[in-house]
């Protein structure tokens, strides 16, 4: 039988996402009612600009207060989407003591300071859910939290930035620059205005610390993951990349170290062969490829941005919170019960792409070999061309086996020491293999 009392949303923030949700939640409320068992009613939507016309809004829900909103009481769930630490922070923990569970987009929050948010909401016997806060519209948090505890996980491999994507895409495609493919991701709307936080791999990071923390049951903050962005990458890299029968993408990868006793999260641009899954990702879209024990390698793809594709993560969320409060239930909050630490970005074993500029003479390669050697890194491969003009300079393409970060970051120094080579070009990570 459906509750005939509806169960009241508070809405914080009306932007691309939040007026999404609203529109969803006015277009689909019988559909949502029959899911939940009752129906569900927009009781106020806290915005920062009240004269803005908003479709579908009736103007009496609009208010600037957003304390005021949350602290209502007659409130069953909060959804944020306002983004940042503050005020989303308190206002998200106010809402857990007055008797709302919390529906949240916010990546950044839950990544810098996830532990007080899931502290407050177990102590208040509230749900937190946030599957819209990594990916989008793919359906990733909740398998990651409710279908892997039967389940080890061991690497996550994921491409969670649409805007990186579609450059990179576009480098390797049609072989523009960088600043040509960011200019044409910006004119079609997929990167903002100032783009930092997603070519500098900010955005992804913090996506890297929440899956992280889900996937191997313990604590990851955004400090936590190594992070690198994409402004380095070059049309060179990306040809380098094909010739090796790969392509460049920007990676959020978490690992389970072999002996179990510790996790990496880091995030930067890397090499990864064409056949990977990975590999076909195309335009501003996502991808996550999980690799575990029992259940083998999964993928999740689909749209990672955009409006309509969070809101739907919002209003999945808000149907399964729902049925949790009609059921008189909470679902399930943080695990962190292995306290695994985290390990830094030089003990994560990896291979290295690394370009050189180099004196074009005899002995520079057994000189550079000689650098590797006393750094304790292995080459697998060496591609040496001379330059069709008068400088006297080569490139020299080494490709290593697997070894320490440190000691590949030590041999790109020491090689920088030497007088014959006259530049480190590239140096790029090769994954997936």
């Amino acid at each position: 039988m459906m509750l005939t009392r509806p169960l009241k949303v508070a809405l914080l923030g009306c932007g691309v996402v939040g007026s999404e949700v609203a529109r969803i939640m006015t277009t689909h409320g019988d559909d949502h009612a029959a899911r939940i068992g009752a129906p569900v009613e927009l009781a106020g939507v806290a915005v920062r600009r009240p004269s803005k016309v908003r479709a579908g809004i009736p103007q009496e829900l609009i208010t600037t207060d957003a304390t005021a909103l949350v602290k209502r009481g007659d409130i069953d769930v909060v959804i944020e989407v306002i983004g940042g630490i503050e005020p989303a922070r308190t206002l998200i923990t106010t809402a857990f003591e007055h008797g709302a569970s919390v529906v949240s987009a916010n990546k950044a929050l839950l990544a810098e300071d996830g532990a007080t948010l899931y502290a407050a909401a177990e102590r208040h016997g509230r749900d937190l859910y946030f599957e819209a806060a990594v990916a989008g519209a793919i359906p990733l948090i909740r398998p990651l939290r409710e279908s892997s505890p039967g389940n080890k996980v061991n690497r996550v491999l994921g491409i969670v930035n649409g805007t990186t994507n579609f450059i990179l895409d576009r480098m390797d495609s049609s072989g523009a620059g960088y600043t040509e493919a960011l200019d044409e991701a910006t004119a079609l709307g997929y990167a903002e205005a100032d783009p930092t936080a997603d070519v500098e791999g900010f955005d992804a990071a913090a996506k890297a610390a929440i899956l992280a923390g889900i996937a191997f049951h313990t604590r990851v903050r955004l400090d936590d993951v190594h992070r690198e962005g994409l402004t380095e990458v070059t049309a060179a890299d990306m040809a380098s990349a094909r010739r090796m029968g790969c392509t460049v993408k920007l990676l959020a990868i978490c690992e389970r170290a072999a002996d179990g006793r510790s996790v990496t999260a880091r995030v930067h641009p890397a090499m990864i062969p064409l056949s990977h899954p990975l590999a076909s990702v195309r335009e501003a879209y996502n991808a996550v490829f999980v690799e575990s024990e029992a259940a083998g390698q999964l993928m999740f793809y689909g749209p990672g941005a955009g409006g309509a594709p969070t809101a739907s993560a919002v209003l999945g969320d808000l149907v399964a919170v729902c049925r949790n409060k009609l059921a008189g239930a909470t679902g399930p909050g943080e695990s962190a019960y292995t306290q695994l630490p985290v390990s830094p970005m030089g003990e994560v074993v990896t291979r290295y792409h690394i370009s050189l500029d180099v004196a074009d003479k005899p002995g520079v390669l057994a000189q550079v070999a000689t650098v590797f050697a006393e750094h304790g890194v292995s080459i697998d491969t060496v591609r040496q061309q001379g330059r069709q003009d008068s400088s006297g300079e080569a490139s020299l393409v080494v490709v290593t086996h697997r070894a320490p970060d440190a000691a590949l970051q030590g041999t790109v120094e020491a090689l920088r020491s030497l007088d014959t080579v006259r530049g480190v070009a590239s140096i790029m990570r090769v994954e997936g293999e």
